[in-house]
């Protein structure tokens, strides 16, 4: 891990980003910890970090208040990395279905979500261990956003988090439906009942799915971005109770 920039916020949280490999990637620490802190994953939407950079720090700040370190990584295909030819056609056919008010096909949302999830968690697991490293970062872990299927892939495959809030709003396999039985982790599932262009019965299926003996919906009207900020102060309660 390199890091190639830092700043000083003016709430004195320490903004640093990095590479990882060909990974890039921001990490957020309180300016006066003086004993490793916890770490929460702040898992992006699929826009590019400087296009979601903005909602992106609004959650890493709140993250910081608490005491947490708060990183995110550029997920493949996304900003400045290199696109993929069968992502790119996946997300046209899906634009193209929701367009002319078609079914969105199985196969579509497969070819869309799947080799992200491939990608993407090997990715997290490899910035994890790089984090882990240094000196300010400790432990418990947790994991928080979208896209749901990624955070379920995680929630299987890696012991070190600990528990997550997972945003819905994405399609999702019914591969990924499987792998959500095997989830014991506590989850806190944040769904927008009017979220344009997705499927609320694919997300209430993966909630009912999860294994978790611990799991709770907290479903709110409004579209995709309209999560409204007490949806995030009971995530950041959720939080506490886990990580502390």
């Amino acid at each position: 891990m390199q890091f190639i920039t830092e700043q000083r916020l003016d709430d004195d949280t320490l903004e640093r980003e990095f590479i990882l490999g060909e990974i890039p990637g921001i990490l957020w620490t309180p300016g006066s910890a003086s004993e490793p802190v916890p770490l929460i994953l702040v898992s992006p939407p699929p826009l590019g970090l400087r296009k979601a950079y903005p909602r992106l720090l609004g959650r890493a700040r709140h993250s910081v208040a608490e005491g947490y370190a708060a990183a995110t990584i550029e997920l493949p295909w996304s900003g400045d990395r290199p696109r993929s030819a069968a992502a790119d056609q996946a997300l046209t056919d899906l634009r193209g279905a929701l367009a002319a008010g078609e079914p969105v096909t199985d196969d579509i949302v497969d070819r869309l979500i799947l080799p992200l999830v491939d990608k993407a968690v090997p990715e997290w697991r490899a910035t994890l261990d790089a984090l882990l490293a240094l000196p300010e970062i400790g432990g418990p872990i947790g994991y928080s956003g979208g896209v749901i299927s990624i955070g379920t892939r995680l929630a299987v495959v890696e012991p070190r988090i600990s528990a997550a809030v997972l945003f819905a709003g994405s399609f999702v396999p019914r591969a990924i439906l499987e792998e959500a039985r095997q989830v014991t982790i506590p989850l806190h599932v944040l769904l927008q009942w009017d979220d344009e262009g997705n499927d609320r019965q694919m997300a209430l299926d993966l909630f009912d799915a999860f294994g978790s003996k611990e799991k709770t919906l907290h479903a709110n009207m409004g579209g995709h971005t309209g999560v409204p900020q007490y949806a995030g102060d009971e995530a950041n309660r959720f939080f506490a109770r886990h990580l502390r």
